[in-house]
């Protein structure tokens, strides 16, 4: 393991943890700033030339950024290495033994193919921690598929229980199978890495899209086989909590959440002012509530509908039952709550001025995970790291350069 960087990164969980990052797009990614988020040093590595996938994904920022790119790649350094051409490979080869993590989603049999499988990487680092990412699991038939986040979504059920039931089936609006892939192979690494610190052994991870996105049909997932069938969709609504979702005040929308009896209670005395429907044996427990959702929820849509929302919201929190408003993207992440939580902050940007990085959402002894370094621009720690770690002069560098191998930063 490395030393800590500055004496802030002394602080944190990983600091001195060294993570060589060959992945891109999201899922690998996102795992590697996990990991940085924690303090460990996640060292990039993109093609000289193109770099990351999602460095053309989304808004443009400066001259090699993009919103795609920066939101999965904070507390990171870029470095650039063809890894086609022989030097590039002998390159990471020589840098591995100063790393404890690899993380890669290189299609099936590509690592190997390059001579950065795992018993490569093994042959050069014992104790490594080497993380693959694939689409499918690689002890089945379908391990050489390439995987994408909508397919999976697609295969695993996920479509066909989003959205409401009047509706085709719909994919979730962020890639919610790549997210929860990068952040279980995340939990992985840090699994492995607290129990190399009590034997000594490194550990192979494999990670796949569709198991992950199996996991994520959680609840509605066991309903299904418990049934036999798919079960119903209800859009914004619970499939089995009632009333829960979002509903319509006079003059627009918000979220009502009746979490258990003694909150229907609660909302029927105190904020719609209607007694008379708790006191109905056909909703006076939740399971009966969900028994007769189709009787009693438009009663509730249309007693809602009489009533302005700062008004429901005013009666909800007095009773204590979970409410709120339904924002904007936009507005909800430059609301109050968003500037107080910190959690969206402006870096400085050599091009740009500034830019905006989500901050970590981890916070530990009262204090938010800072962002060390602002999603960097292509290969702006090729010379740093390469100097540092490989004492390389700068005229071994300007070779490789002129090579095709590495670009430097200007």
């Amino acid at each position: 393991m490395g030393e800590p960087q500055t004496q802030a990164d002394a602080d944190l969980p990983l600091t001195g943890v060294k993570v060589l990052d060959l992945s891109r797009v999201f899922a690998g990614p996102l795992c590697g700033m996990v990991l940085g988020d924690f303090g460990a040093d996640v060292v990039k590595v993109e093609h000289p030339g193109r770099g990351d996938d999602t460095r053309d994904w989304g808004l443009r920022i400066g001259k090699t950024e993009t919103t795609y790119y920066n939101s999965m790649n904070r507390n990171k350094r870029s470095i650039t290495v063809d890894l086609q051409k022989p030097e590039g490979l002998a390159l990471i080869l020589e840098l591995v033994p100063q790393f404890d993590v690899v993380i890669h989603n290189f299609k099936f049999g590509g690592a190997e193919k390059l001579g950065l499988g795992y018993e490569q990487i093994k042959a050069v680092k014992p104790d490594i921690i080497y993380c693959s990412v694939t689409g499918y699991n690689t002890a089945t038939a379908e391990a050489a598929r390439p995987g994408y986040d909508i397919l999976v979504q697609g295969e695993a059920g996920l479509m066909a229980m989003n959205g409401e039931a009047s509706q085709p089936p719909l994919k979730f609006g962020m890639a919610v199978v790549d997210m929860t892939t990068g952040l279980y192979a995340a939990q992985a690494v840090l699994a492995a890495l607290f129990a190399r610190e009590r034997t000594g052994r490194g550990r192979q991870i494999e990670m796949s899209l569709y198991d992950s996105g199996v996991m994520v049909t959680g609840y509605y997932g066991l309903d299904a086989l418990l049934m036999g069938k798919d079960p119903e969709r209800y859009g914004n609504a619970h499939p089995s909590i009632v009333p829960y979702g979002m509903f319509y005040a006079s003059d627009g929308p918000l979220i009502i959440a009746v979490g258990n009896n003694a909150q229907f209670e609660k909302f029927c005395r105190q904020v719609v002012m209607r007694p008379d429907i708790v006191e109905d044996p056909r909703f006076a427990t939740n399971v009966e509530r969900a028994k007769h959702r189709k009787l009693l929820l438009p009663m509730i849509i249309e007693l809602l509908g009489t009533f302005e929302r700062a008004t429901l919201l005013s009666r909800l929190q007095k009773a204590g039952i979970p409410g709120g408003e339904v924002l904007g993207l936009h507005e909800a992440l430059t609301s109050q709550r968003t500037q107080d939580s910190g959690v969206v902050q402006q870096m400085p940007h050599p091009l740009a001025g500034s830019t905006h990085v989500m901050a970590p959402p981890y916070r530990m002894d009262g204090e938010r995970l800072p962002i060390r370094h602002a999603p960097p621009t292509l290969g702006e720690g090729t010379r740093e790291v390469l100097q540092n770690l490989l004492n390389m002069t700068d005229e071994q560098l300007q070779a490789l350069k002129a090579q095709g191998v590495l670009t430097l930063p200007e």
